[in-house]
């Protein structure tokens, strides 16, 4: 078959089925439930399912024609199927980009951003306040094929600007940060970036567009794990990239379609039918967060909270101007233990604290409509080593809360199950 890896991948339209086409207007809660629907002559509400691996083309010429992307049409869903198209399209109207390209994972795009972006002898400038996974991805995996990167704090501007090189291509970063909540200023990372010839990558997933759309401060590209507040109850594993449509045609798909970091129609589903209800929920869970932030920084068991709602946060006001003044529903803290136990008392405080809870999930997803506990240092960031913990700030005795849906009062009296039992 004639799919080769410098193939320009059409981007079909709905064949036969059009968009339903909004006002230019319409307002980001009506986008969301909305946006990319199409219908086909059945008239259909909601968005239909297309589980089908191909696509049968109506004669040989056609098929060539498709194929060579002469013609414009569903060919193969590990490139193109109609329900990842709609997805795509309603995240890319959520951000505010003119595309978005679905992948399998967060992680998956990831890599496809820098497949797509970087050869051997670039180079790549990072917050070093990022998931554990996309430290081990960026520091490790790519430098076994010659891209080089730099890790520096998510809020030192001037260590952002000087680890600028001829050779960067991709400056990348998590606001709010995981699991710290630090927050950068993405409007001075954009200018860094575009001074140098780079670009500018900000995984939004601790915000969703509900809250924060980078692309406002001068993003160049959107990564999503749609695994969490996107899909919103912890249901499937998917991903995306926003950005330009030229350069996601012409540098994205391509890499898409040769390596196939395929996002499954099912999940495309699932994920679409999540974003209905994404603000609403977002909303509701940042709310729950600040009580619960407010709470913890009071409880004489707690040394420190990190949520960018609490006006002690070094990035408050900032967060507040970036993030539609809410401070998302993701939170961290610190819990007290014997300065004598060093290390080994910090951990087994935190670990105390996790394993007293009867209500929230002991698990490392976040974005749930549930409330999700769990210990980075061990968990989201257990794979790298102690020195890498130490400088992104991530210490023994810290334990991360994603705040879901649960009543916040059940969530308070959970932690404080652990917390009013630590040894004094």
């Amino acid at each position: 078959m004639s799919d080769t890896p410098s193939s320009r991948p059409a981007r079909p339209p709905h064949e036969g089925i059009p968009p339903v086409d909004l006002p230019d207007d319409v307002r980001l809660d009506t986008r969301a439930v909305r946006e990319g629907l199409p219908r086909s002559r059945w008239g259909e509400n909601s968005e239909a399912l297309f589980l089908t691996s191909s696509f049968v083309q109506p004669d040989a010429a056609s098929a060539a024609a498709r194929f060579g992307n002469e013609e414009e049409a569903f060919i193969y869903s590990r490139f193109a199927n109609p329900t990842v198209a709609m997805f795509e399209r309603r995240l890319a109207a959520l951000e505010g980009t003119e595309a978005c390209i679905g992948t399998g994972s967060g992680m998956g795009a990831i890599l496809l951003t820098a497949m797509a972006l970087l050869k051997a002898g670039d180079h790549v400038v990072c917050s070093q306040s990022v998931f554990g996974a996309t430290l081990m991805l960026l520091g490790r995996d790519l430098a076994k094929f010659g891209v080089q990167t730099t890790f520096v704090p998510p809020c030192d501007l001037p260590a952002w600007r000087a680890a600028m090189r001829p050779t960067t291509r991709l400056l990348f970063t998590e606001s709010p940060s995981n699991p710290l909540t630090e927050v950068c200023d993405l409007r001075a990372l954009a200018d860094i970036a575009h001074e140098g010839g780079a670009l500018l990558a900000v995984d939004n997933c601790f915000c969703s567009p509900a809250l924060q759309r980078p692309v406002e401060f001068g993003a160049d590209l959107i990564i999503h794990s749609a695994t969490k507040f996107l899909d919103g109850q912890g249901r499937v594993v998917a991903g995306a990239v926003c950005g330009p449509r030229q350069l996601l045609d012409t540098q994205f798909m391509p890499v898409m379609r040769s390596a196939g970091l395929t996002l499954s129609a099912f999940n495309a589903w699932v994920v679409l039918k999540g974003l209905e209800t994404l603000s609403i929920r977002v909303l509701a869970q940042s709310q729950r967060a600040l009580e619960l932030a407010h709470w913890l920084q009071q409880h004489p068991q707690v040394l420190r909270v990190h949520h960018p709602g609490l006006p002690s946060h070094p990035q408050h006001a900032l967060a507040m101007a970036q993030q539609a003044g809410h401070g998302g529903a993701v939170l961290s803290f610190e819990v007290r233990s014997l300065q004598a136990g060093g290390v080994a008392a910090a951990r087994a405080a935190a670990f105390h604290v996790i394993d007293s809870t009867r209500v929230l999930s002991i698990t490392a997803n976040l974005g749930d409509t549930k409330t999700t506990i769990t210990h980075p240092a061990s968990t989201s960031h257990g794979r790298l080593t102690e020195d890498q913990r130490q400088a992104a700030g991530i210490v023994q005795g810290l334990v991360r809360v994603s705040v879901g849906l649960d009543d916040v009062r059940d969530v308070m009296a959970d932690l404080d199950r652990g917390l009013s039992t630590l040894p004094h």
